[in-house]
C-alpha cells in the first residue's frame, strides 16, 4: 500500500516561499491521482491542488490561484506544491492524499507558518 511522507514544511515570513513535497516508496504512486489539502487552526479542511497521473492540475481553493503549484515527478515517486507570495493566512498543516481505488490514503501532513 502507497504511503505518502510529506516533507518540506516550517516557519516562513510572509512574501515567503517554500516547496512541500509528497514522497511514496512505492512505484504505484504514480498511477494515482493525488491532492493537497490543508487544515487551518480552527478551521475545516480545505482542497487546495489537485493533480491527474497524467499531470493536469486543478486549484480548487481560490485565494491560491497564481501563487500555488502543484507538480509531479513520477520518476521519483514525489508530488510537489510550489508555494509563492505565502500570506499568514496560508498557515495550515498540509497534507497529501492519494486517491486509490480502495480510497484516500493520507499523509502525517507537514506545518507551514507564516510570520513575521
Amino acid at each position: 500500500q502507497v504511503q505518502p511522507v510529506e516533507s518540506g514544511g516550517g516557519l516562513v515570513q510572509p512574501g515567503g516561499s517554500l516547496r512541500l513535497s509528497c514522497a511514496a516508496s512505492e512505484s504505484s504512486f504514480s498511477i494515482y491521482d493525488m491532492d493537497w489539502y490543508r487544515r487551518a487552526p480552527g478551521k475545516q479542511r480545505e482542497l487546495v491542488a489537485s493533480i491527474t497521473s497524467g499531470g493536469n492540475t486543478k486549484y480548487s481553493a481560490d485565494s491560491v490561484k497564481g501563487r500555488f503549484t502543484i507538480s509531479r515527478d513520477n520518476a521519483k515517486n514525489t508530488v510537489y506544491l510550489q508555494m509563492n507570495s505565502l500570506k499568514p493566512e496560508d498557515t495550515a498543516v498540509y497534507y497529501c492524499s492519494a486517491k486509490t481505488p480502495f480510497g484516500p490514503i493520507w499523509g502525517q501532513g507537514t506545518q507551514v507558518t507564516v510570520s513575521s
